[in-house]
């Protein structure tokens, strides 16, 4: 029987969200999904080294059917309260004094980071699925916001590991943990139904996808884990994050492959044109200009942009813009 092994120390409260039931569910999502996330990481290889060679991202032709069939839509906010009003996001990691501080703003939604905003230590991670266990709760001192914002949690990407936490298959073979699938996992098993019992419900943004098939098995994901614990498909949200050159192309394919659990995409602008440097910088036709001028109205991110809100606006998606690189002034 497969398990998970703990590589760490154990530190105070951990125990609170690394409890055997929690554990066992993580090792659940692994015994479906490891093999398929290694297919995923091994595509995303192969593809990388064909656009090093000078093969440009192009609108897949296999596809073409999906992307001319107007007939079908995602599931948006409806029936995901909370989720209805979106004008103002705010993220940012998950230590204890930023959380409070996220939900005493004034914002509608924050994106709890465990990702870009989050180094991936143990202390950071664990720690952060602790403080996001009590705040659901209302269990953290210094939260004094009586209309706290809707909280969306954004889990690592396919391609990062979590060494600290051990995948021991039927066969006693180790392996680390998907760090999506922990970050996803713990948060899912632990507030899911009592996000829903109090009026909100287990809302998610995507990272670092490079393809609808990237999305797939994120939906594959959402199904099994509701089915686990008894929740009602189509509960979940999540919004895309659209930042790399790939997934640029494949935007409605990625709204197809999510559409029962999807409320919208997001525009991720630095990371786009980190996307655009890391996998064109071998063809010498485009180069792009001096870094002040790498603005959201330069021709290629505002074809970028414009597509995005298209697409989102023709599925019933919602289309949410580039963060803005401003620090908040709480202490």
């Amino acid at each position: 029987m497969s398990y998970i092994k703990i590589n760490a120390p154990l530190e105070t409260g951990f125990g609170t969200v690394l409890s055997e039931p929690a554990l066992t569910f993580i090792a659940k999502l692994h015994d479906e999904f490891a093999g398929t996330i290694c297919d995923v990481l091994r595509t995303r290889r192969a593809r990388a080294a064909e656009m090093n060679g000078g093969t440009l991202p192009r609108f897949k032709p296999e596809t073409a059917r999906i992307r001319a069939d107007r007939s079908w839509s995602v599931a948006g906010s409806a029936g995901a309260p909370g989720l209805e009003d979106r004008r103002v996001e705010l993220t940012g990691p998950v230590t204890e004094d930023e959380v409070v501080a996220a939900l005493n703003s004034q914002a509608k939604v924050w994106l709890a980071d465990l990702e870009d905003a989050t180094s991936p230590t143990w202390a950071n991670i664990i720690g952060g699925q602790v403080n996001l266990f009590r705040a659901i709760r209302g269990q953290l001192p210094g939260i004094t916001n009586d209309n706290q914002p809707t909280i969306g949690l954004r889990p690592r990407g396919w391609h990062l590991p979590e060494k600290h936490l051990i995948y021991v298959d039927d066969n006693g073979s180790e392996f680390s943990t998907s760090g999506a699938l922990v970050d996803f996992g713990l948060y899912f098993f632990h507030n899911a139904r009592y996000l829903i019992d109090n009026g909100s419900g287990p809302y998610f943004y995507l990272p670092k996808l490079e393809s609808s098939q990237e999305a797939r098995l994120w939906n594959k994901v959402f199904v099994l884990a509701q089915n686990m614990l008894g929740i009602e498909k189509g509960t979940i949200r999540a919004t895309a994050h659209i930042e790399t050159i790939t997934a640029v192309f494949q935007m409605e394919e990625i709204l197809f492959e999510l559409r029962e659990h999807c409320a919208g995409l997001e525009a991720a602008g630095w990371d786009y044109l980190f996307s655009v440097v890391k996998n064109l910088r071998n063809t010498t036709e485009y180069v792009l200009p001096d870094r002040e001028r790498l603005t959201m109205d330069l021709p290629l991110m505002k074809a970028f942009t414009d597509r995005l809100v298209a697409t989102c606006h023709r599925r019933g998606a919602h289309a949410i813009g580039t963060m803005s690189n401003l620090m908040s002034d709480h202490p």
